[in-house]
């Protein structure tokens, strides 16, 4: 099995949204950039 990690963007910050909805996210970082180095 092949893990390939994903990163949902959205004007620049790291989200997650729920259910799908632009309007309910959760911000998890300003910089995309230092969450990637992380893996």
């Amino acid at each position: 099995m092949k893990v390939i990690p994903a990163i949902d963007l959205m004007n620049g910050q790291v989200v997650r949204l729920y259910k799908g909805d632009p309007n309910q996210k959760t911000i998890y970082s300003d910089d995309p950039i230092s969450v990637a180095k992380k893996w």
